[in-house]
Order: C-alpha cells, then sequence, then structure tokens
C-alpha cells in the first residue's frame, strides 16, 4: 500500500452546528473514467498517479459544491470545504466539512446514504458520489480514445449521483 496524504487543521469546536465532518472517495488514479467527465470533449479519461500526487496540495482548501437536482457541478453553490486529501491505493480519499446548518437537506440525504432524483424524472434513489473540479490539464495526446491526464490543478470538487459521476466508485458519507 502507497500512501500520500496532507492536511489543514481547522481549530476544534466540539458541537458546531455549521460543521459536519465528512469523509470520502472522490477520484481512481491510473483508472480510466467509467463515464468522459464534463470538459472532455466526450473522451473518458485516466489521472496518472504521478498527477495526481504532484496536484494533491491544490486540493486543500478548495470548495465541495452541488447543484440542487445532484447531477452536475455548480461551482457556484458551494457547501463544504476540502481540508484533508491522500492517496490510498488507486483512490483520492477527502475529508472536510459540509456547511450543515445552511444545508440540512443535503446533510440528510448523505445521512441516509442516498440521494433522490428530482420527482420530475421519478428515477430511483442513487447513493451519493462525488467528482473532481480540474483546471491547467495537460493530456498525454488529444488523438487517444482515453484521455491521459499528465498534470492538473484540482479547483474544487462535488457531491453528485453516482450515475452522474465520472468514476462509479466514487462515495461520500458523514463522519
Amino acid at each position: 500500500m502507497n500512501l500520500e496524504s496532507m492536511a489543514i487543521e481547522l481549530p476544534a469546536f466540539h458541537g458546531h452546528p455549521n460543521r459536519e465532518p465528512f469523509r470520502g472517495v472522490l477520484t481512481l488514479v491510473n483508472t480510466p473514467s467509467d463515464r468522459p467527465p464534463a470538459g472532455s470533449r466526450g473522451h473518458r479519461v485516466v489521472l496518472t498517479r504521478k498527477a495526481a500526487e504532484r496536484a494533491l496540495p491544490s486540493l486543500l482548501g478548495m470548495a465541495l459544491d452541488y447543484s440542487p437536482a445532484l447531477d452536475r457541478h455548480d461551482a457556484q453553490r458551494k457547501v463544504g470545504i476540502i481540508t484533508r486529501a491522500e492517496i490510498v491505493g488507486r483512490a483520492i480519499e477527502l475529508g472536510g466539512y459540509i456547511i450543515a446548518k445552511d444545508f440540512p437537506d443535503l446533510v440528510r440525504h448523505i445521512e441516509s446514504g442516498t440521494i433522490h432524483a428530482s420527482a420530475a424524472r421519478r428515477r430511483p434513489q442513487n447513493p451519493p458520489g462525488m467528482s473532481y473540479e480540474i483546471s491547467d490539464a495537460c493530456v498525454a495526446s488529444r488523438r487517444d480514445k482515453i484521455w491521459t491526464l499528465m498534470r492538473v490543478t484540482f479547483t474544487g470538487a462535488a457531491i453528485l449521483r453516482r450515475d452522474k459521476a465520472a468514476y462509479r466508485d466514487t462515495w461520500i458519507e458523514l463522519e
């Protein structure tokens, strides 16, 4: 097992009503995505371990966001902060805080382990997952069927339904 880790520590404040700790898996390294992520022009992607190790510090202090339908990213709807990021095996694991008092419905969905699709779609429940947000990506070759990400800067993460995430093996839970 190989482990790369870093964190920022917020001052302890037992029982803070707006700080709900979370943990989860953001993505997998050296593993092709199950679906093409947004911005990849329809290509599945592989985030190399080397690129992930280099970019890990850029996750700290970044926001966690969501869209009301939990079907996409919404960088203008911040619901939490990332305070820990580490590579454990093939997974990038995160930790941080959800702004619980301000987003009680989201907290309830994560607590129950399911995220309900909007009533208009009438889809079955889906467990919550996560997806990364990046900038400054360097792709080995744009001609490849699956793009290999050689360098990225993480700019945040999103909570969404796993069926909408590029990687189905992502998850989020409250600690």
